[in-house]
């Protein structure tokens, strides 16, 4: 199927934006709709395939996949100190191994000779907690967005059905019955 022009658009500008409702104004659907245009957009097929294409275009060896960045951030989760070090016959640390594990999990090496004349090797590895907590994000298995408005902001709601409207309309009321101090005896 092919794209209207304003569609064309709104893919171009969501996917630079990232943004529905703004890619919706400046492909020039009204205003007042932009935001409802842009969601119903998003879940038309051709639009679908249309994003997908460009985000095929984009894609370049140059550029770490999904796979790959979650690869680097285990390597740095599982980062031991100890994979980075020889013990010498005496019990004591030598060096820095030579196929130690892990290697994107070092931060920093610093090497530097004390007093007495020995050699001395800094390593300092990445955070294992920041890594495992990206890959988390990654993979959604939890949200950095608080579902609950501790700051009285005001959040709008689009409802667009009459069962909805009546339901809000509800929920308005009780709400306001119980910042009042009334005691509310009906059910929902």
């Amino acid at each position: 199927m092919k794209l209207t022009q304003k569609q064309e658009t709104f893919c171009l500008k969501y996917f630079e934006l990232g943004n529905a409702s703004e890619a919706a104004r400046i492909a020039l659907y009204s205003p007042k709709t932009a935001g409802v245009i842009g969601r119903e957009n998003l879940l038309k097929p051709q639009i679908q395939e249309r994003l997908k294409e460009l985000r095929l275009k984009v894609e370049d060896a140059s550029v770490a996949t999904v796979l790959e960045r979650k690869q680097i951030l285990t390597e740095i989760a599982r980062g031991n100190l100890m994979d980075y070090l020889e013990v010498g016959a005496d019990g004591g640390y030598l060096s820095i191994g030579k196929e130690s594990p892990n290697t994107r999990a070092i931060s920093e090496i610093t090497t530097r000779t004390d007093e007495l004349q020995s050699v001395v090797t800094k390593i300092k590895l990445h955070s294992p907690t920041q890594a495992i907590d990206l890959l988390n994000k990654m993979d959604k298995i939890y949200s950095d967005v608080s579902l609950v408005n501790q700051d009285n902001r005001t959040i709008n709601i689009i409802v667009m059905d009459q069962r909805t409207k009546d339901l809000m309309a509800r929920v308005h009321e009780r709400t306001g019955k119980l910042i009042e101090g009334e005691v509310i005896d009906e059910p929902v």
